[in-house]
């Protein structure tokens, strides 16, 4: 198709193919997980399956891709799976409008992706995703934190035990020790040096969210657009070399 013949004009038609025929799962279409779905559907990944139980708010705008002042109250993986198919309508789009946890996770990793990306920001959620895709051995790049970070130049990719001077990478592979996980997971974070300055819990939002009392209430980081977008487009990239890899 002439939407992506630059993407397998660099790759070649053999690996492109690979992209069309591949099944990514992204859990959590926010500022990182939204921006990871725009690249893998504009690379021609031909099948995601969108995870998220959240509905798209005005504190959004500022830095998720989803986040339109006509988008506000429409769940995020209903935004997500229109846009996907207004860049690929040749996509097989599946939006599933739920909580990850430990009830969910036959759902979300059922059948099982090629690859899953994991863009949630709430701790024990994520480490439930980690250890059942680790014990599935399904290749998994993660998220670290992207809020509160300003310099792009120290946004980098590896092991999650080799990661550092990221808080949450050290909260997590903690949790991931303690369930005799030591590696295997790749993800992106940052090592810049950071100060936390916490706005307290977030107050619940007047647009209404049938999943609201699913989790704890989390702090307000402040956040650029730039660098959780670079993440986003760092773990789409990182997927498709994955993908594509000889």
């Amino acid at each position: 198709m002439e939407r992506f013949s630059r993407t397998s004009r660099l790759l070649g038609t053999e690996k492109f193919a690979t992209l069309q025929g591949a099944k990514v799962t992204i859990v959590g279409i926010g500022a990182v997980g939204g921006y990871a779905t725009e690249g893998l559907a504009r690379a021609g990944v031909g099948q995601l399956r969108l995870v998220d139980f959240d509905t798209i708010q005005p504190s959004n705008i500022n830095r998720q891709i989803l986040a339109l002042e006509s988008s506000i109250g429409q769940a995020k993986v209903d935004a997500a799976r229109e846009r996907v198919l207004l860049i690929n309508p040749e996509c097989h789009v599946e939006a599933l409008e739920i909580f990850a946890g430990d009830d969910t996770l036959n759902n979300i990793l059922s059948p099982m992706p090629d690859v899953l990306i994991d863009a949630i920001d709430s701790l024990n959620p994520k480490i439930q995703l980690l250890v059942a895709a680790h014990r599935r051995s399904i290749p998994t790049f993660s998220s670290m934190g992207a809020a509160l970070r300003t310099d792009p130049l120290q946004v980098k990719t590896g092991d999650i035990m080799s990661s550092n001077h990221c808080p949450l990478a050290k909260h997590v592979r903690n949790r991931l020790r303690r369930q005799g996980i030591e590696g295997g997971i790749e993800c992106v974070y940052s090592t810049e040096k950071i100060h936390f300055n916490y706005a307290g819990p977030e107050e619940t939002s007047q647009i209404a969210n049938p999943h609201e009392n699913r989790g704890r209430k989390r702090n307000v980081l402040g956040s650029l657009p730039t660098l959780t977008g670079i993440f986003g487009l760092t773990l789409a990239n990182a997927v498709i070399l994955h993908l594509t890899k000889d």
